[in-house]
């Protein structure tokens, strides 16, 4: 047997001393020793470890070794407290024995009584250890079939007079169910062999299996779909945070989650199966509270997530979210479309919802030559993947992901025909410089209105059109310049201006000089 003694006293040479004599007895050998100075220190270690024996010094400062046991007993109820202390502090013995302290010894502490002490502590805890084994292990596969059958009686009807047995002792200081499930592994094991499906369970049940009886938190029954039915046995109030723990040590064991449904205590058979049953309804609701948590009074929930009445305006509202890439706003009319008048009780009404909001979606953007299920590559019946999740979180964020990838690609692709168009727009004002150009000419060309063309262009370019235009044709001036035997005015007709003097004052306002003194410049 391997136990953990932890030995507590703030004077150091009385424990160096202690650790010595406990450390160095051959009988002992099996015992891992640890040494704390304090109260406080000690419960930092056994948040750390689980400690089956603790022996301490009664009278210490700050934290009297009453007060320590107390808190230490919180931490692990079925840890075996011995205390140490002179004549003086005998008056501690009445106290102790209240706290349950399964020993107290007077120093100077005899060798022998101290050595005799341990070992027959160490046998006792062996023997509930074994016990606690045997408990598990009471039920056979067959009894188990029994007593989830039992569970599973929408009227039940008397207990076998075995199962009656076994659960007696359970519900002397009361019971509770449990009932644990695998979070998502319906679909994610879709893709694993018939060997890897195995294993996995294995493993699960396993880890789930050791988790409970190092807590000594109960029996645990493997029930159907990734579930287990856990009989507790730990006292009440430790119940929850033991299973918040066993939630918190899944995940970080395993890919998947665990979603944990519990029910009542009690010291009755009958209402053992009351507590299946709230446990059941417990964990019914998952899909719409959340996974990966404990959920503990399905009475006392009031749906949350309901569907909007005015759908097609916040359909309205999103689409043109998506238009402008503003995921905040999709994000704020999803939650809204969730968040109406009729409770979404039941995954048909999200169901229907979904079909609502994609089916006004695609027809809105029909009307501006885009197909939702083209550009998403999904195919009609995509929106059936959303019953292969758990929660209505899951399904929200499902949405989430593919709306916000629609406003992407609908944005690229409208980035991308603005683009197209500048360069039209471009090309289209290059090939006729020698022409006057207007704004309105250009709009009526491209089939825009002058505002909106001219307003989009200031948008994708940062410049206006008009200052566009000189800029390009200042630039063709400029190349033209370069062709000594060219005048000056036959530029100017070249490019469009009939008005040799208002040519001179653009082109001087634009390049801070007139051409003749560009091409001095330039020695042309």
């Amino acid at each position: 047997m391997n136990m953990n003694i932890l030995l507590v006293d703030d004077e150091a040479v009385d424990l160096e001393w202690l650790r010595r004599r406990v450390a160095s007895n051959d009988q002992l050998t099996f015992l891992e020793v640890g040494t704390a100075t304090s109260g406080f220190a000690a419960l930092k270690i056994m948040e750390q470890k689980r400690i089956d024996l603790i022996l301490s010094d009664i009278r210490m400062p700050i934290m009297s070794g009453m007060e320590f046991a107390r808190k230490a007993k919180e931490i692990n109820p079925h840890v075996h407290i011995v205390f140490i202390s002179g004549h003086q502090d005998f008056s501690y013995a009445k106290e102790a024995i209240q706290l349950n302290a399964s020993g107290y010894l007077l120093k100077p502490v005899d060798d022998n009584e101290l050595i005799a002490m341990i070992i027959q502590l160490c046998t006792k805890i062996e023997q509930e250890r074994k016990q606690d084994i045997s408990l598990s292990e009471a039920l056979s596969l067959v009894n188990e079939e029994l007593l989830l059958r039992w569970f599973n009686e929408t009227t039940p009807g008397p207990v076998d007079l075995y199962i009656q047995n076994f659960l007696t002792p359970l519900l002397r200081d009361g019971s509770a169910v449990a009932i644990i499930e695998i979070d998502d592994i319906a679909w994610k094991n879709k893709h694993m062999t018939e060997e890897e499906r195995r294993l996995f369970t294995t493993k699960v049940t396993n880890f789930i299996r050791h988790f409970s009886h190092a807590n000594q938190l109960g029996t645990v029954m493997t029930s159907y779909d990734y579930r287990y039915v856990l009989l507790a046995t730990v006292p009440e109030e430790y119940f929850t945070a033991l299973l918040g723990e066993l939630i918190q040590a899944f995940n970080q064991e395993f890919s998947t989650s665990l979603t944990i449904g519990t029910g009542m205590y009690t010291t009755e058979v009958d209402k053992l199966h009351e507590s299946y049953r709230q446990a059941q309804a417990a964990l019914s609701i998952k899909w719409i509270v959340g996974k990966n948590r404990l959920i503990q009074d399905a009475a006392e929930w009031s749906p949350r997530e309901r569907m909007a009445s005015n759908l097609e305006e916040s359909v309205n509202r999103m689409l043109k979210a998506m238009l402008e890439y503003d995921l905040v706003t999709i994000d704020d009319c999803l939650i809204q479309l969730f968040n109406g008048d009729k409770p979404l009780t039941q995954k048909n009404d999200i169901y229907d919802l979904i079909i609502r909001i994609t089916s006004k979606l695609h027809a809105d953007l029909q009307q501006m030559n885009e197909h939702l299920y083209d550009i998403l590559k999904w195919d009609s019946h995509q929106p059936f993947i959303l019953f292969q999740f758990e929660t209505v979180h899951d399904i929200l964020s499902w949405l989430r992901r593919r709306f916000f990838e629609l406003s992407e690609l609908l944005y690229l692709k409208k980035q991308r025909q603005k683009r197209k168009l500048i360069e039209e727009i471009t090309q289209y004002v290059e090939n006729r410089l020698e022409q006057k150009i207007t704004l309105n000419e250009v709009a009526a060309h491209f089939d825009f209105t002058p505002n909106y063309l001219g307003h989009l262009f200031k948008a994708e370019t940062n410049t206006l059109f008009s200052d566009f235009l000189i800029e390009l044709r200042m630039k063709r001036v400029c190349e033209l310049l370069e062709d000594p035997t060219k005048k000056v005015y036959e530029i100017a007709e070249q490019v469009g201006y009939k008005n040799i003097i208002y040519f001179n004052r653009q082109f001087k306002q634009s390049m801070g000089m007139s051409p003749g003194e560009y091409r001095k410049k330039h020695k042309i």
